[in-house]
């Protein structure tokens, strides 16, 4: 299936997504910085450069888009109609490869909790997190 939108218009799109500060992250950001909890930003020591780091509890907090890490079971994680087979192969690998740094991380003695992108409507996120973070 062809694209719907110009080469360029899709190239300067793609330009401005981004890896680190996305609006999922910063509403996670806040709403712990609220409660009063602090953290490490995107410690590059560590596997696959956490969102959030709370190195005096051991723990790690990763903030995923439903589309780039295929959240499984989410409508948000849909293979686009164009280009299938680059899809596929780039969505599968982010997965992969959020599955290599969950198990290094474990390795390492660090626990991780990953928060959805579709999690962030939710108004239990910040129990789940408190749970994760003080138990």
């Amino acid at each position: 299936m062809v694209d719907s939108i110009s080469r360029a218009l899709r190239s300067e799109i793609m330009s401005r997504v981004m890896s680190k500060n996305t609006r999922p992250e910063m509403l996670v950001r806040r709403m712990l910085h609220k409660a009063g909890y602090r953290y490490r930003l995107h410690r590059g020591d560590l596997p696959g450069k956490p969102d959030l780091v709370f190195v005096a509890r051991k723990k790690v907090i990763f903030v995923h888009g439903c589309f780039w890490h295929m959240h499984e079971g989410c409508a948000q994680a849909r293979v686009p109609k164009s280009r299938v087979e680059f899809w596929t192969a780039k969505l599968r690998s982010n997965r992969e490869r959020d599955a290599r740094n969950l198990v290094e991380l474990s390795r390492l003695g660090w626990q991780t909790l990953v928060v959805w992108e579709c999690e962030l409507r939710r108004p239990e996120l910040l129990v789940k997190i408190q749970r994760f973070l003080d138990g």
